[in-house]
């Protein structure tokens, strides 16, 4: 499995690398312009990512614009709604308006800081990846 990290907190991106790498090639980035780039060359190479972890708060573009953008290049190709990348949203956003924002803009799944490890794990289980 391909993983994108786009996370601007580079000790948060270490450890999310380091518990993600056990499910496949992590590539981290460290905001929201440099996450859509990496997303794009990645649809060109043909080597899509199968689950995207996006900061919420990230310099540049945020992650709930990085994440309606990709929900918008996905429906541009005829990608259904559902079948696109697993994107989760993590944040120490906890707020319901910030989750249902997620949500609506297209969140796949939505984890709050800090990140357990076994709360990643069951979030990553539970759309489908095995461990």
């Amino acid at each position: 499995m391909r993983i994108l990290i786009a996370e601007d907190d580079a000790t948060s991106a270490r450890y999310m690398s380091g518990m993600l790498s056990r499910f496949g090639e992590c590539t981290v980035v460290e905001d929201g312009e440099l996450a859509l780039t990496a997303y794009r060359a990645a649809l060109e190479e043909d080597k899509a990512f199968q689950l995207i972890c996006l900061d919420i708060m990230m310099p540049r573009k945020n992650g709930q614009e990085v994440l309606e953008e990709i929900r918008r290049q996905e429906s541009a190709v005829g990608i259904a709604h559902g079948q696109g990348v697993k994107i989760i949203m993590t944040t120490a956003l906890g707020d319901v308006r910030s989750v249902m924002s997620a949500y609506k803009g297209g969140a796949t799944a939505y984890i709050t800081k800090p990140i357990l490890t076994e709360r990643l794990y069951e979030t990553i289980c539970s759309l489908g990846f095995e461990t």
